[in-house]
């Protein structure tokens, strides 16, 4: 494989570890996708490994998603790597305080896989 066929590394933020499984199921011939189950353990991670997008779940305990994301759009190293919010939430003012926090993108759960993709695919050019 060369570089330019190289899959585009995933990180999935998600304390339910069956949203990861169920994702690498549908999308890993197209993409290289890897876990954390908090937002506190991914920020290690994030700046070690340097994924090409992030999708990350606000709801979780400790540090939820929208704090997770300030964190990532606010360090020099991790600033401009785009961050899609997954989540249940759907009241105007939880989308809004997404993209307060930085978040490239705002997908409500359920999502069609289809267009996860086509959004995935649109933030890391392949």
């Amino acid at each position: 494989m060369t570089l330019s066929q190289q899959k585009a590394k995933i990180l999935l933020v998600d304390d339910e570890y069956f949203n990861f499984e169920v994702l690498k199921h549908a999308m890993s011939e197209r993409f290289e996708l890897d876990y954390s189950n908090s937002g506190q353990s991914c920020l290690g991670q994030i700046v070690m490994e340097h994924p090409d997008l992030i999708l990350l779940d606000v709801c979780m305990p400790g540090l939820d998603g929208y704090d997770t994301c300030r964190m990532i759009k606010n360090t020099p190293e991790t600033k401009n790597i785009p961050v899609l919010l997954l989540t249940g939430l759907e009241a105007e003012r939880d989308k809004q305080a997404g993209f307060d926090a930085g978040c490239d993108d705002y997908i409500i759960k359920p999502y069609s896989l289809p267009l996860l993709i086509e959004k995935i695919s649109h933030y890391v050019g392949r």
